[in-house]
């Protein structure tokens, strides 16, 4: 199984609509949050060059945002990226 990661914060839309795509597809993920965990912030943006959230890593591979998520579910990528077969 995969281990995938979100940094995120509670206020963020993106960050909800990533942690509702994963949910739905029945993707077990990492909610790190940048907002109340000292030094996350950091780690993020020493991770994946951003300064936005969400930042989202399966297995340490840097995948991007919600928008990039969203893009490789759309086109049946994400299931090979996590490794199992996800919800339709």
């Amino acid at each position: 199984m995969s281990r995938v990661q979100m940094y995120c914060t509670k206020a963020c839309p993106y960050c909800q609509r990533a942690e509702q795509l994963l949910r739905k597809r029945g993707i077990r993920f990492e909610k790190i949050r940048v907002d109340l965990a000292k030094g996350k912030l950091r780690e993020m943006l020493k991770r994946s060059r951003r300064d936005t959230v969400p930042q989202i890593f399966i297995n340490d591979h840097h995948i991007g945002g919600y928008d990039e998520l969203a893009r490789l579910d759309k086109r049946g990528q994400l299931q090979k990226l996590v490794g199992k077969k996800v919800k339709p």
